[in-house]
């Protein structure tokens, strides 16, 4: 998505690119997770470019949806004869004396260096498959796979089926191969807390798409009304409270208030069903980890007979199963990994040396910093989309952020080019001062009150992912680039 956007703002801005892709085809994340179920969370009036609105079918689209949207906007801007699939990029290499970028690119015809000016990473944060910390990974004789590399030509019906995991992959396949499988057994290690949502899988009515189609501005008004009703959205309601010691529980009183409301719905859905009750009640504050949004589709499917939720810890996979810490083996015809991504490793793979030859992994030791998320000290000219502490949690859409970063970048060339200098550098300073802010605001809100395990964490338990403000914040922020903040090369 960030790529495409990228793209897109240089053509316009008519500055030569080449885009670097691995995939053989566009869409990021809607290309490789292809899933059952798999659905945007993310009301779609919002979740999509500002200057390409769509009559979007749903208000929360599936998969082949939002694929298509992006394969589409690919197509009207002209853009795959300018990408290099199924390529690559293994290192990049800021040289000081010319102050351009060598970028080491493996592809269908091998290996090659492209040269540039600036490199932007549009890589994301949730593209690489994690898998989970337990003995015996890889040891079940079965089919097994991680949801994000889905296994289309395994038949589940009348298959016994394990799942490891219950985050956001997992909670929408599960309830669509339950209608399939002789039965599912879900191994939870942390409930997830849930926002319903009635409209969640609600075809949009017919009414609203002639509005959207036949009003003059009615379109506008209705993505801006969304957009300005998240753009602070629940940030209060997960936001620390003075005073206030239940940080296992909730980070304030409106957070407390979030919590009641959260639990009502669950005990709603599971009446009459205390042990599930007991099972699917976080033990940590709303906000703290990703919540997911649902009608209440997921914990319906577990109200099923051939459907069961385990909370014993995992001790080993085996040859036949799952073997749980209470020293039962639970045995499966198939296994699936719902265990999330790499998150906190940013441009993985990837080897990138700046000045002086400082590769940008060792710089970071594991603690990936950035200003404003896009600009690191002592790499020049390079810029980050989706980039550390730009993920925001429970206000609005990641393409708006993506609009702001590359509008930044954009104006970061332009201040380049218009300075007749080679390259510019974030100064060490303005860097560390913006951070500090970032993680105070971090410190004060749920997720980093709590000590829930998340993937906003690093394994040291640092922040690394999101963003502690309002939409309205960053949007100020990253505006245009003032000079002052920068070195010149």
């Amino acid at each position: 998505m960030s790529g495409l956007l990228s793209a897109i703002r240089l053509q316009q801005a008519g500055i030569d690119f080449a885009v670097v892709e691995k995939n053989a085809d566009v869409g990021g994340t809607w290309l490789e997770n292809s899933y059952p179920g798999c659905r945007v969370d993310s009301a779609n009036h919002v979740y999509s470019y500002s200057f390409r609105p769509q009559d979007w079918p749903q208000h929360f689209s599936p998969q082949p949806v939002l694929r298509q949207y992006f394969t589409d906007t690919a197509d009207e801007y002209g853009l795959r004869d300018r990408i290099r699939f199924n390529t690559e990029v293994e290192s990049a290499t800021f040289d000081e004396a010319s102050g351009m970028w060598r970028v080491q690119v493996n592809g269908p015809d091998g290996a090659e260096t492209l040269v540039a000016n600036a490199v932007i990473s549009a890589v994301g944060q949730l593209n690489r498959p994690k898998m989970p910390d337990i003995e015996g990974v890889g040891a079940f004789a079965g089919p097994a796979w991680h949801s994000a590399r889905w296994r289309h030509d395994v038949d589940l019906t009348g298959k016994r089926v394990g799942v490891i995991g219950t985050g956001g992959s997992a909670f929408q396949f599960v309830p669509v191969i339950a209608d399939q499988a002789e039965s599912v057994t879900i191994f939870q290690r942390t409930a997830p807390w849930i926002v319903p949502n009635d409209t969640y899988f609600q075809e949009v009515p017919q009414g609203k798409h002639w509005l959207l189609n036949h009003v003059p501005f009615y379109a506008k008004w209705f993505r801006f009304n969304m957009f300005w009703s998240a753009a602070e959205g629940l940030l209060q309601a997960v936001a620390a409270g003075d005073d206030w010691n239940r940080p296992e529980e909730s980070v304030s009183e409106l957070n407390q208030q979030f919590r009641e409301s959260l639990l009502a719905n669950l005990q709603e859905v599971l009446n009459g069903h205390p042990d599930l009750i007991e099972k699917c009640t976080p033990d940590y504050p709303p906000g703290a980890k990703r919540a997911l949004i649902d009608d209440g589709k997921y914990l319906r499917t577990l109200l099923r007979d051939d459907v069961e939720l385990l909370t014993d810890g995992i001790d080993a996979i085996t040859e036949k199963g799952v073997r749980t810490a209470d020293g039962v083996e639970h045995e499966f015809d198939v296994l699936i990994y719902g265990t999330g991504f790499k998150a906190s490793s940013f441009l993985h793979p990837m080897k990138i040396y700046g000045l002086q030859g400082k590769e940008l992994h060792d710089v970071w030791r594991d603690e990936p910093r950035a200003f404003k998320g896009i600009t690191v000290p002592g790499f020049p000219n390079l810029f980050c989309c989706y980039g550390p502490n730009t993920n925001i949690v429970v206000n609005g859409s990641i393409i708006f952020f993506s609009e702001c970063e590359v509008r930044y970048i954009l104006g970061c060339l332009a201040m380049v080019m218009q300075s007749n200098g080679k390259a510019l550098d974030v100064k060490p300073e303005v860097h560390e001062r913006y951070n500090q802010w970032i993680d105070e605001g971090n410190a004060g809100m749920a997720w980093g009150q709590s000590g829930v395990n998340t993937w906003y964490k690093n394994a040291s338990g640092h922040i690394t992912q999101n963003w502690p403000y309002t939409l309205l914040e960053f949007w100020q922020q990253t505006r245009e680039p003032e000079a002052q903040d920068y070195n010149l090369i």
